[in-house]
């Protein structure tokens, strides 16, 4: 499929930009334009993607852990000063080649829903150029990512899964462009929602991300805008909306109309749907209250003209080179609580086969402490959530553990052996992306999987 060629990167710039800082007002609020033209996809039923960006680089080592005597000891000795002690550990139900697992005792709920098989560990995940051999890594053959190990670099990569290259549009926005016409009936709403404002993962040729907060019914109207006790304000706005004949100020004109429109519908919608709202308690943190309105969205999803959606959040302060064990200690029982919250008000809704949770971070961290804590590394582990998800199980594959082990870049950071794109793929398959289009959401996925084959990239989503 051809895409309409998106606005130069300076115009679309102006145009956020313009928009963000004209008030209050718009600060949070985003809009779409009208997705191109696509094939007909899979766009039957509702289902959601729910993407938690650990922003920083999360040690992942500390979040699933081997827990069988051999591999436990291992990593005791990897790890030093940063190892958990075996008898926190919240053990998982799940064999792989005779090694046993466990996560991190804040992360019990996870440990729970993955043992009742409805969550998943993606191990040894990350950012790959090309399939990557040991023989390569050994040899000085092998390709890299573009600034490896850059927090800048990563995180964007990651949204974008195109670590050679650099672009402005994400996996998400890639999907809309293909998929918002035909699955959501409301046209000035976007399918991809966010509570960590704008990013490139929600980002496509056509469609980008409508931001909010986690208060109220998410955005901030104009001040003073149709307030019966400012009609002079309502009027001159409206004067300063009209048509003018300076394509920019017209263009400027056009999405601050439409930014002031689509927020009232979408605080109307909020407001009906919380008429029948979801019940299920959440906790005060920060990340849980992101993922209370999320269900609320969700909850308004038939008000919004919604089949598909993708939401976005930021989980910060990942990047532990000091006092790993503290900060997690209080940072990840934070996440496992919205986590589990959040899959408890989808069972309320009965959307827990609809909706999946899935999170990403700039990257892994080194297996060896630094003294205080963990750097930078290269591949990660990843949850994923839901019940559509083959839960239960550990996709991928953990790094042995084993001194001069060939995928070992050096203080315990290892190559991947799976990518973003194979990652991607899958969730996009289940997402309702046609086969012959993952090429245009993950245009690297040729690299890893047949996009003809029969068999799933990785396994970890029933596509029924």
């Amino acid at each position: 499929m051809t895409l309409t060629r998106s606005p130069s990167p300076s115009r679309r710039r102006f145009l956020k930009q313009a928009a963000l800082t004209s008030g209050a007002a718009l600060s949070p609020a985003l809009w779409t334009q009208s997705a191109v033209a696509a094939p007909v996809q899979d766009v039957s039923g509702y289902k959601a993607l729910v993407c938690v960006l650990l922003a920083g680089g999360a040690d992942s080592y500390n979040m699933l852990v081997p827990n069988d005597a051999m591999y436990y000891g291992r990593y005791r000795d990897f790890r030093a000063d940063l190892a958990l002690p075996q008898a926190s550990l919240v053990p998982l139900n799940a064999d792989l080649g005779g090694r046993q697992f466990a996560t991190h005792p804040g992360l019990a709920g996870v440990a729970n829903a993955f043992n009742n098989g409805s969550a998943a560990w993606i191990m040894d995940t990350g950012l790959l150029v090309e399939p990557t051999s040991n023989a390569a890594l050994l040899g000085g053959t092998a390709k890299y990512p573009l600034g490896l190990y850059s927090h800048s670099d990563q995180i964007a990569q990651w949204q974008t899964s195109i670590p050679d290259g650099r672009t402005g549009t994400g996996v998400a926005g890639r999907m809309a462009d293909l998929l918002s016409s035909a699955a959501n009936s409301n046209a000035n709403l976007s399918m991809n929602v966010s509570l960590g404002g704008s990013n490139v993962w929600q980002t496509g040729a056509e469609v980008v991300e409508y931001a909010i907060n986690a208060g109220g019914t998410g955005s901030e109207p104009l001040a003073g805008y149709n307030d019966p006790d400012a009609v002079f304000l309502t009027a001159a706005v409206d004067s300063l909306l009209g048509v003018d004949t300076n394509r920019w100020r017209n263009e400027y004109s056009r999405r601050l109309r439409g930014a002031i429109d689509a927020g009232a519908e979408f605080g109307a919608a909020l407001t009906a749907a919380d008429t029948n709202p979801v019940t299920t308690p959440f906790s005060t943190s920060e990340f849980s209250q992101q993922m209370q309105m999320i269900a609320r969205v969700i909850n308004a999803r038939s008000n919004l003209g919604a089949s598909r959606q993708t939401f976005f959040v930021v989980f910060g302060g990942w990047d532990h080179h000091d006092e790993v064990l503290n900060n997690q200690a209080d940072m990840l029982p934070q996440l496992d609580a919205g986590l589990t919250e959040f899959q408890t008000a989808m069972a309320e809704l009965g959307l827990s086969n609809s909706v999946t949770t899935f999170t990403i971070s700039d990257f892994g961290r080194t297996l060896t402490s630094n003294g205080r804590g963990s750097d930078h590394g290269w591949s990660g582990h990843q949850i994923v959530l839901g019940g559509a998800v083959e839960g239960g199980q550990l996709y991928g594959s953990y790094p042995e553990l084993i001194v001069n082990e060939t995928r070992d870049q050096g203080r315990g950071v290892y190559a991947p052996t799976l990518s973003t794109d194979e990652f991607y793929a899958e969730l996009a398959r289940w997402f309702g992306v046609a086969d012959g289009d993952l090429t245009t959401v993950v245009p690297n996925i040729g690299r890893f999987y047949d996009v003809n084959a029969s068999a799933a990239p990785i396994g970890f989503m029933r596509m029924g």
